[in-house]
C-alpha cells in the first residue's frame, strides 16, 4: 500500500540551469503579460462601451477576449511568484483550482473560435437574416453552452486528482500547475486520467477544428457565387481576422503537442518555452490581430486612447 503524503505541497518548478537568470527571464513575460492585460482589456471595455459594437461578431471577440484574460491571470500569479521571488510552493487545491481553470478555458477557446466561425457562416450565407439568427439571447446561449461544455468535461479529471495520493516527488515541471504533470506524481492507477483526456481532445478540440474548417468551405462557395469582385473581396475580408487567431491558436497546440510527443530528446527548457508559447501568444495576438484588421475596432482603439485636447483639434481638421 502507497504511503498517502498528499499534504505535503507541490513545488513549482522555473527553468531548470537557469535560476539565477529567472529575473530577467521574467521580464519579457511581465511585458506579455501587461499587453495581454491591456489588449483584451481595451477590446471588453471598447466592446461594451461602444454601441457600434454590438454586434454578433463584437459579442463573439468579447469571450475570446475574456477567455485570453482568463488564462492570462490564471497562470501570472504563480510564474512570476517562482521567477521574482523563487516561491515554488503550491497547495493541492490551489494547484487543481488553477489546473481546472487552465484546461477549462483552452477548451473554452476552441468553442468560442467555432462559434466565431459559425457567425461568420451566418453572416455570409444569409446577411438579411443575420441579425434574425443570432439574436443577443441567442449569442448569449451559445457562449453558456460553450462554457458548460468545457466546465463539465474538465471536472471528472480534476475531481479524481484530489482522490490520488501522491507519494513521489511533489515536483511539478512548469511554473503552473497542468494535468499531465500532476498525474505523473500520482501513486495509484491514473489509466482514467491519461486516457479521457485524449478522447476530450479528440471529441472537442480536434471537432471543433474540423467543423471550422468544413464552414470555411461552406463560406468559399458561396463567396465564389458572388459575382461582384469587390463584393467578393469585402465578404472574404470580414473573415481574415478570425482565419489568423484560428492560425495563432492550432499552430500553437499542435507545435506543443509535437514537442510533448516527438521531443523526448529535447532540452526540458524547450518544452517550457514551448508551454509559455502555448498560454501567451495567442492572447498576446488577438488583439492585435483584430487591431489591425477590423476597421471599427481600429477606428474605437485610436478614439478610446486619443488624448482628451486632441479630439477637438481632430474635429477642426476634418472640416
Amino acid at each position: 500500500m502507497w504511503l498517502n503524503t498528499s499534504t505535503t505541497p507541490f513545488m513549482l518548478t522555473g527553468f531548470p540551469g537557469l535560476e539565477k537568470a529567472h529575473r530577467w527571464i521574467s521580464l519579457p513575460l511581465l511585458v506579455a503579460y501587461i499587453s495581454i492585460i491591456l489588449g483584451n482589456g481595451s477590446l471588453l471595455f471598447l466592446i461594451r462601451d461602444d454601441h457600434n459594437l454590438h454586434e454578433p461578431m463584437y459579442y463573439f471577440l468579447a469571450m475570446l477576449a475574456a477567455t485570453d484574460l482568463g488564462v492570462t491571470l490564471t497562470t501570472m500569479p504563480t510564474v512570476l511568484g517562482v521567477l521574482w521571488l523563487n516561491h515554488r510552493e503550491i497547495g493541492h487545491g490551489a494547484c487543481f483550482s488553477q489546473a481546472y481553470f487552465i484546461h477549462t478555458l483552452s477548451i473554452v477557446e476552441s468553442g468560442v473560435l467555432l462559434a466565431m466561425a459559425y457567425d461568420r457562416f451566418v453572416a455570409i450565407r444569409n446577411p438579411l437574416k443575420y441579425t434574425t439568427i443570432l439574436t443577443d439571447n441567442r449569442v448569449m446561449k451559445i457562449g453558456t453552452g460553450v462554457l458548460a461544455r468545457a466546465s463539465l468535461s474538465i471536472m471528472p479529471i480534476i475531481i479524481r486528482l484530489h482522490r490520488f495520493p501522491y507519494c513521489r516527488s511533489h515536483t511539478l515541471s512548469h511554473a503552473f500547475c497542468l494535468h499531465q504533470d500532476i498525474i505523473k506524481l500520482a501513486c495509484a492507477d491514473v489509466t482514467f486520467n491519461r486516457l479521457y483526456p485524449v478522447v476530450v481532445v479528440f471529441a472537442m478540440v480536434l471537432l471543433d477544428f474540423f467543423i471550422i474548417v468544413f464552414s470555411y468551405v461552406l463560406i468559399l462557395k458561396t463567396v465564389m457565387g458572388i459575382a461582384a469582385g469587390d463584393e467578393r473581396a469585402k465578404a472574404l475580408n470580414t473573415c481574415v481576422s478570425h482565419v489568423c487567431c484560428i492560425l495563432v491558436f492550432y499552430t500553437t497546440v499542435v507545435g506543443l503537442t509535437f514537442i510533448h510527443r516527438f521531443g523526448k530528446h529535447v532540452p526540458h527548457v524547450v518544452h517550457i518555452t514551448m508551454s509559455y508559447i502555448y498560454f501567451l501568444f495567442p492572447p498576446f495576438m488577438n488583439p492585435v490581430i483584430y487591431s489591425i484588421k477590423t476597421k471599427q475596432i481600429r477606428t474605437g482603439l485610436l478614439r478610446l486612447f486619443s488624448l482628451p485636447y486632441s479630439r477637438p483639434r481632430l474635429s477642426l481638421t476634418a472640416f
